[in-house]
């Protein structure tokens, strides 16, 4: 993800960047320019550019002068921006603990947006969820990573990976829908004991009320996702669209509009078809279980 997406406080960004990109778009409807802009809210033309690409919580009375000065005339709509922007500088002023945590590294937005969420459906194809990671299998994979030597930061690592997962349940449970690839339940991560002690710990967490879990088999072949995996990361607020994480070993992309996340989540539900319902990925789970 390139820099300029990520001012501002990160928890804001999926809906501060909706909001920017509904007002740049209703301004080239309008056909004004960013410097007209500018003069309409008595600003600077870089303000106007902070805006439109969300980098920067908005004031009600800015939004409703340029609507008039766009000629938007419905009042649903500006009431709409209005609201979405109220959400925008709420999620600014949230404080979380991954803002302090050591060594977040590249997961703090990813942490921040899924604290902030209401529902995640995963793909993964090598790993287990990190949300369903036992300690001892997250520390295996730390270890066997190779960029991390000091066996403490390792352990601020493991930390917050257990952190992350008090959202299963509590006040407000993070619902979640993970579709698993066989080989991620065969691979000996930290080696059998800890493998089994996962699997074990799968079997717990696919009891939890607020999870479902299904399993990728080996004889689905070929599927729609084969070419990697990702998190859709959904909100209760009406105005925000999906957003979709997608980690590789060089970068991270977030997929923002609303064609485009709406592709992944095809695509993720296809695959979920190809794969084992909840009660059939339990009884697979727990027979690779009894193998080690």
């Amino acid at each position: 993800m390139n820099r300029s997406a990520q001012l501002g406080n990160r928890v804001s960004t999926a809906l501060g960047r909706r909001l920017g990109s509904e007002l740049l778009r209703l301004r080239d409807l309008s056909g004004k320019t960013q410097q007209q802009a500018a003069e309409a809210i008595n600003a600077t033309n870089s303000k106007v550019v902070k805006m439109e690409r969300g980098w920067v919580p908005m004031r009600d009375p800015d939004i409703r002068v340029l609507c008039e000065f766009y000629g938007v005339t419905d009042r649903k709509s500006v009431v709409r921006l209005l609201e979405l922007a109220k959400l925008d500088r709420e999620r600014r002023k949230a404080k979380g603990w991954w803002q302090h945590a050591p060594n977040a590294g590249a997961l703090a937005e990813y942490i921040a947006m899924e604290d902030a969420a209401s529902r995640v459906r995963t793909l993964q194809l090598a790993l287990v969820p990190g949300l369903f990671q036992t300690a001892e299998y997250a520390r295996s994979l730390a270890v066997s990573d190779g960029m991390w030597e000091d066996p403490d930061e390792i352990e601020r690592i493991v930390e917050v990976r257990m952190r992350r997962q008090e959202r299963l349940d509590g006040d407000r449970p993070l619902q979640v829908y993970a579709v698993v690839w066989e080989a991620a339940l065969r691979q000996l991560v930290g080696g059998s004991p800890v493998m089994r002690a996962q699997l074990e710990h799968l079997l717990d967490v696919a009891k939890l009320p607020n999870v479902r879990l299904q399993v990728l088999p080996f004889h689905a072949g070929g599927h729609p996702c084969v070419g990697g995996t990702f998190n859709i990361i959904s909100f209760a607020e009406s105005e925000a669209v999906d957003v979709v994480h997608v980690d590789t070993f060089a970068s991270t992309v977030w997929v923002e509009n609303e064609s485009d996340s709406a592709e992944y989540s095809q695509r993720f539900d296809r695959t979920a078809r190809l794969s084992l319902a909840q009660h059939d990925a339990v009884k697979l789970i727990d027979s690779i279980r009894q193998e080690m």
